[in-house]
């Protein structure tokens, strides 16, 4: 028999810890930690070595909820933590809500993880910051609740792994800024966050990046991460405001960008800047086609939350808030970037449940 969770046993101070790559000789080197305390525990920061999970020593059952495995950023995510599983000899079932506009859906996901009595701790890619807390909260109770890449309200959470959305959103601003041709005429861009229920910190980090400059955002649109969707917003703002000299915004948004911008003879006159890293994004940068995007390392994302779920599980001393140090990518900078990390392989397709040997079923 598996032992139980109880909550009151893993409540944890505020650590923030971010993982760092450090290149060294245009490789990757082994990855390192930034350990913050806590603002109420007064300042300081430390560099620590990241010391991998060891192997599960029970047959656990991890159940993670997504947004959605519509593109490779999930897709990564998905990769990771299979991965893991596999390494770790842990179960792992997974569950999609199909897009950001579902809540309902995700909600009765989250509730059919937690009725499942072969289930020990829940993690969930949250389709929005609080819409899932009341149901959370009441779960913790009975399993860990662990957080994964989105941001969320801490009601019910025992730990998360992710970056902060700001900084992403920040990222993408300062390397705009640092990248204007010189000039004194003001700089028209269109911006495309991506869906309101999660992207509200990223909006703010671009636009605190682009304050005081010359850029000027002539169009907002937010809208879920399908490329359809994100096609359609590209092309309609285009149509409005023809004056735009970048599209800025989701990596769905940028991978439908490039093809648009082709399909209107622009590529000498409209630059692509991305908030995040996918397949498609590298493969437009590789062939100067966007200008940047940068990476949270979404398939290590996945390694760090079964890893934290599992070490939770075993009661070993662990992290409660920590995820990988964002790094912008671009034509200048890819051979310093461990792209395994960000990028899951070509042939991965979505894979909804992973069950170790049959030396470590129940």
């Amino acid at each position: 028999m598996k032992s139980r969770f109880r909550l009151s046993s893993f409540l944890l101070t505020g650590v923030a810890i971010v993982l760092m790559h450090c290149p060294v000789g245009g490789a990757a080197a082994e990855p390192f930690v930034v350990m913050r305390e806590a603002a109420s525990a007064g300042a300081g920061s430390r560099l620590v070595r990241h010391v991998a999970t060891q192997p599960a020593t029970q047959a656990w059952t991890l159940c993670a909820v997504f947004p959605h495995i519509k593109d490779a950023y999930w897709l990564g995510v998905n990769f990771g933590m299979i991965e893991e599983a596999r390494r770790l000899g842990v179960e792992i079932r997974f569950r999609e809500a199909g897009g950001y506009p579902n809540l309902d859906i995700q909600r009765e996901q989250v509730r059919a993880c937690a009725m499942d009595r072969e289930v020990d701790a829940l993690i969930v890619g949250a389709v929005s910051h609080d819409g899932l807390s009341p149901l959370l909260e009441e779960i913790s109770q009975r399993m860990p609740v662990l957080a994964t890449v989105n941001a969320i309200a801490d009601a019910g959470v025992a730990a998360r792994v992710g970056v902060d959305w700001y900084a992403m959103g920040r990222a993408a601003g300062d390397y705009l800024v640092a990248h204007l041709p010189p000039a004194r005429e003001s700089v028209p861009v269109a911006w495309f966050p991506g869906p309101r229920t999660v992207s509200s910190v990223v909006d703010q980090g671009f636009r605190d990046a682009i304050a005081g400059s010359r850029v000027v955002v002539r169009l907002t649109a937010w809208g879920d991460t399908g490329k359809s969707i994100q096609r359609n917003l590209v092309q309609a703002a285009l149509d409005a405001h023809p004056d735009v000299r970048y599209l800025v915004g989701n990596g769905l948004m940028a991978e439908a960008a490039v093809s648009v911008v082709r399909e209107r003879d622009l590529q000498q006159r409209v630059q692509i800047v991305s908030t995040y890293l996918t397949p498609a994004v590298l493969r437009g940068i590789v062939r100067g086609r966007i200008l940047a995007a940068p990476t949270d390392f979404p398939v290590l994302q996945g390694r760090l939350s079964v890893g934290q779920a599992v070490d939770l599980l075993e009661k070993r001393p662990f992290p409660r808030d920590f995820g990988p140090a964002i790094r912008v990518v671009d034509r200048a900078t890819l051979k310093g970037i461990d792209l395994d990390e960000s990028i899951p392989p070509s042939r991965f397709v979505p894979t909804l449940h992973y069950l170790p040997p049959s030396s470590l079923k129940r």
